[in-house]
């Protein structure tokens, strides 16, 4: 059973892009993250949205 939730790392490597890329979209607030306490965290389930809505495009 996969995670509901994906870290930075994780994410990058999902993507196939650099971990700096990531943490570059999340200041320009250019991809749907929350942070809990000070770690930034990705829901899949948004991720997958996001990513179908960037196809779209």
């Amino acid at each position: 059973m996969e995670r509901e939730h994906m870290t930075v790392k994780e994410l990058a490597a999902y993507l196939g892009v650099h971990t700096d890329t990531i943490y570059k979209m999340v200041l320009m607030n250019k991809i749907p993250h929350f942070k809990l306490c000070s770690k930034i965290l990705f829901t899949r389930d948004v991720i997958e949205e996001w990513i179908r809505e960037q196809e779209l495009q």
